[in-house]
């Protein structure tokens, strides 16, 4: 079994989604051709072989596509979801390439534009359930640790219109469910539950917004809390909140929620840039603090990233090269991350909190000690 093993981080995911996005965005089409998820495989096959990453995750369309005229094509040995899903399998499995996470897809069908496992109509609700007993089949087969339950569409953007004596206890229920199949079915596969809360985007609001209405609602709703954590999106849902990643997994650790880290950057407030970590014009003072925190907790675990590469940087005349870069340098920002991280001692300063910041600062830089006047 690959390991990474450096500072707090166990193991690098670099996730299908990822790699295969062909970069479209709510004012432009794509900018790269889309790839066959067995390209993809290869490609993380290739970043495997080159050291970046040891981990990967999917959303089951990443993989197949749906039918929802046909919600157990994966049974049948013979279709042409199973044949798919084998041939994946192969390529990942030579690579060495573990799989850490599943998610099932109920964000980009019109059937689900109102929510999926939070939609007001039990027939649409029933749809949503099978997608994702058909995704954690799927998961099952690839060995995948964690199910992720994402918040997808399952929001709004008018109150009134929200049944608010009963959507919490619907979509208990609709995760209940999920933890029930994966019981029945000997799925022990799975290591635990995880929810991906998120502000906004693409819905006005989320039902699940922050990680800590996350951690709230397994604890106070869920029939197995201890079975459920959260994988928060670092820096991009947080911050899209306005919440910041060293408290976000401050917080998550102190209650034992914090199974893993979707992790990017993003500038605070705005739409989910998904940006490559580090990249942007925020995030890298965040971004090493919040590293620094994990150490000081002790916790240890994976890094996922969940990221694109920026849409200007698509490169059409060589679709696999400019992929293949993208992979390197997330895998390059994360070393930085961790590198930075491990510099900083704050049991050094000495001062007020302005002076200790400001040491911290420069420990990080690693610039000469501070002057007290020019």
């Amino acid at each position: 079994m690959m390991r990474y093993d450096k500072h707090c981080v166990t193991l690098r995911s670099m996730p299908f989604w990822c790699v295969g996005n062909p970069l479209a965005d709510p004012f432009g089409g794509p900018v790269l051709e889309k790839l066959d998820s067995v390209e993809v495989a290869e490609l993380l096959a290739w970043g495997a072989s080159e050291g970046y990453l040891e981990a990967t995750g999917f959303h089951d369309d990443d993989l197949v596509p749906w039918n929802p005229a046909h919600p157990e094509d994966d049974l049948d040995p013979d279709s042409a979801t199973s044949i798919k899903l084998r041939a994946i399998k192969a390529v990942l499995d030579r690579a060495g390439i573990q799989v850490n996470s599943a998610v099932c897809s109920l964000h980009g069908y019109p059937q689900f534009r109102n929510g999926g496992l939070g939609n007001s109509d039990p027939e649409i609700r029933r749809l949503a359930r099978l997608k994702v007993e058909r995704l954690l089949r799927i998961g099952h087969f690839f060995g995948a640790r964690y199910f992720i339950y994402w918040v997808a569409r399952d929001g709004f953007e008018v109150p009134v219109t929200v049944d608010w004596k009963q959507i919490y206890r619907q979509l208990a229920d609709e995760l209940d469910h999920a933890r029930d199949y994966m019981r029945e079915h000997g799925f022990d596969n799975y290591v635990r539950g995880s929810i991906e809360p998120k502000p906004n985007e693409p819905r006005g609001q989320m039902f699940l917004p922050t990680s800590g209405h996350a951690a709230g609602f397994i604890n106070g709703m869920l029939r197995e809390p201890d079975f459920w954590g959260v994988n928060p999106e670092l820096l991009q849902h947080e911050s899209m909140a306005l919440m910041n990643a060293v408290m976000t997994v401050g917080y998550l650790c102190s209650m034992n929620k914090l199974n893993f880290l979707h992790f990017g950057n993003q500038n605070k407030a705005q739409f989910d840039n998904d940006f490559p970590p580090l990249v942007g014009a925020e995030g890298l003072k965040e971004t090493a603090q919040m590293f620094w925190a994990l150490r000081q907790i002790g916790w240890r675990g994976v890094v996922e990233f969940d990221c694109h590469m920026l849409r200007a940087e698509a490169d059409t005349g060589d679709q696999i090269g400019c992929r293949r870069q993208f992979i390197a340098d997330c895998a390059a920002a994360l070393d930085i991350a961790l590198e930075l991280s491990a510099r900083i001692n704050p049991d050094a300063a000495a001062g007020n909190q302005s002076r200790i910041d400001l040491e911290v600062i420069r420990q990080m830089c690693a610039l000469p000690p501070l002057a007290g006047k020019r």
